[in-house]
């Protein structure tokens, strides 16, 4: 009896694995760019308002430059999603306006804990954020990353950007805030439920 050769073999488990791969339809691709441009703009919008709370409180500190700065890159972050909104025919989350206003109570009541409670803050909400936006990039590339090459490339950049923003949190003694451990997981939850909220409303 004629045996298969292993490179038929090969060739038969890569195509019995193509065959399982799913790419999206076209209307569930259409409703994944929608959600991902939608709940980051949203995302970068309260980003924003954070940093501004927390200038609010300690611009004329020695943490105001370091602050400032990331907030420049916020400033950039949100002026890409928001060019990518029209572009794309995306409807912004109707709780733009409770994320500004939240988004700077949170960064200025942080602030009033010194230093400490606004890096801890910083960290809490860069985790949180870095971890959504690897599971976008995951998600596009399921997908077709090719596809989605320029959203990808625009998600990656701004996810290394967050990453740094998270470590200089920690670098600047966010881990010495007043009940740091509370707070940060607070933060965190906060953080997700928003997400959540923003993807969908």
């Amino acid at each position: 009896m004629h045996s298969l050769s292993n490179s038929n073999i090969c060739r038969k488990c890569l195509s019995s694995i193509r065959s399982f791969q799913r790419h999206l339809s076209t209307e569930e691709r259409r409703e994944m760019i929608d959600r991902i441009i939608r709940v980051d703009h949203a995302g970068e919008l309260g980003a924003d308002r954070i940093y501004a709370g927390q200038m609010s409180v300690l611009r004329n500190t020695s943490s105001g430059p370091i602050i400032q700065k990331m907030w420049d890159q916020e400033k950039e972050h949100l002026a890409t999603f928001e060019k990518l909104i029209p572009e794309n025919r995306v409807r912004p989350t109707v709780l733009v306006p409770l994320w500004n206003i939240a988004g700077f109570a949170l960064g200025a009541g942080t602030a009033l804990l010194g230093k400490e409670g606004a890096m801890a803050c910083t960290a809490a909400v860069e985790d949180a954020i870095v971890e959504h936006y690897n599971d976008q990039i995951r998600e596009l590339m399921e997908d077709d990353p090719e596809r989605h090459s320029k959203l990808l490339e625009i998600i990656k950049k701004i996810r290394d950007e967050e990453l740094e923003h998270h470590e200089t949190g920690l670098e600047h003694d966010a881990e010495k805030a007043p009940f740091y451990s509370f707070l940060s997981q607070t933060i965190k939850v906060g953080c997700k439920t928003a997400i959540w909220l923003s993807e969908r409303i």
